[in-house]
């Protein structure tokens, strides 16, 4: 069977964006305001920043814009130009020449690579969908407040991802016999001399499950440059730091890799859920990796208004982290009792599906409705919030409060 290559065409577009700072007087467009413990309230919103509407303004340098929630109300797919953006350091490069673009394949293997767009446009093409979220999405709603950006439920977000398999890649260069991970960087580059390059690394099976891509588009379209053009390791099921962007180095080691980003940085207790009390200590730690299953609700917000004696209709998105979505529950006397919800299509078992249901009507007064999904390895969410240091892994039940009179 013939793989078709992508366009050239739409490899090329879309270069020249200008500067990704953004740190002109202009960048605000108005403001959100998100119901965070301890505030502040008010979020500045930009639309200055290339390839991009309307976006949460977490910080200029380097770019980290969340997706505003309403968002994900429109469909299980985000769009690309509200898809949210997570960068570590700000030498981030403001284009890419495409034509000269490489990416090497280096370490211990056979035959060292640098391969062209074009030559990794005629491997064998793979598409998934799959949820891209950062490891501390919802950290502004630790409590205790913990330091990290403090993002709200939006830095996350699922796309549809079209390029290459990483095993195919590999399996040109030839991986040697003692190869034990495969190390990946970027482009971008630390702001000062001595600090570390951002580099992350998998063990080699999962790196060859097939499943672990190298994407050149996102949702049918070129990837975005502020999400990674040209190319953006592509992790299902695992949390965004694994997945690089801007692409340009690949290289298989022969030991476990020993550097910041693996040893010290991206850590998290080595206890179930991930979870510990505020000022414990004594427990192991390990790198963070796959993602748990999270449910939200989307078509009301936190202190919606409804009338007494009429159903509510309410919908949302849900996803199962590693693995598929099993069910989704609603609740609407605080966790005492479950009705399951009705699930939408599966987009496959890395992406968020849709769920709906009706609720009775209410008496008048405050309801809390809360939903919960379970996966397809039995994992439910937690109905308490997690907690560590680092504001890593928040998958507690939401609830939405709902004023009925």
């Amino acid at each position: 069977m013939s793989h078709p290559a992508i366009p050239r065409r739409a490899l090329l577009a879309g270069l020249g964006l200008g500067s990704l700072a953004a740190a002109v007087p202009a960048w605000a467009a108005g403001s959100v305001k998100l119901p965070l413990p301890g505030g502040p309230d008010l979020r500045d919103l930009t639309t200055v920043f290339p390839g991009k509407g309307p976006m949460i303004l977490q910080r200029t340098r380097p770019p980290l814009l969340e997706t505003p929630f309403e968002v994900f109300d429109q469909g299980v797919f985000t769009p690309n130009d509200r898809f949210y953006v997570r960068w570590h350091w700000a030498s981030i490069p403001t284009e890419v020449d495409a034509n000269a673009y490489r990416l090497k394949v280096r370490g211990h293997v056979d035959r060292e690579l640098a391969l062209s767009l074009d030559e990794l446009a005629r491997l064998p093409r793979f598409e998934i969908a799959a949820v891209n979220q950062c490891s501390g999405n919802s950290r502004s709603l630790f409590e205790p407040r913990v330091p990290g950006a403090q993002w709200a439920n939006g830095s996350m977000g699922n796309a549809r991802w079209t390029g290459v398999r990483l095993k195919d890649v590999l399996d040109r260069a030839g991986v040697k016999a003692g190869a034990v991970q495969v190390r990946f960087s970027g482009l971008d580059e630390p702001v000062v001399d001595d600090a570390p390059d951002f580099k992350k690394s998998l063990d080699l099976d999962h790196a060859r499950n097939g499943e672990v891509m190298l994407a050149y588009a996102m949702n049918g379209e070129q990837l975005p440059l502020l999400n990674g053009f040209p190319l953006r390791l592509v992790v299902p099921g695992w949390y965004s730091t694994y997945w690089v962007k801007m692409l340009s180095d690949i290289e298989v080691l022969d030991k476990p890799d020993d550097q910041y980003w693996m040893k010290t940085a991206y850590r998290i207790p080595d206890v179930p859920g991930a979870t510990i009390k505020p000022g414990q200590t004594g427990y192991k730690t390990m790198p963070i990796n796959r993602m748990v299953p999270r449910a939200f609700v989307t078509n009301l917000r936190d202190g919606a208004q409804a009338m007494a004696g009429s159903p509510v209709a309410v919908r949302g998105i849900a996803f199962g982290g590693d693995s598929g979505l099993k069910t989704v529950e609603i609740s609407t006397d605080g966790g005492g009792t479950w009705s399951p919800a009705k699930l939408g299509a599966d987009e496959g078992p890395y992406s968020f599906r849709r769920f709906e249901g009706d609720l009775p009507a209410f008496a008048a007064g405050t309801h809390a409705i809360k939903v919960r999904c379970t996966n397809t390895n039995g994992r439910a969410q937690p109905m308490d919030r997690v907690w560590n240091g680092a504001g890593f892994m928040q998958n507690g039940v939401e609830t939405v409060s709902l004023h009925v009179a």
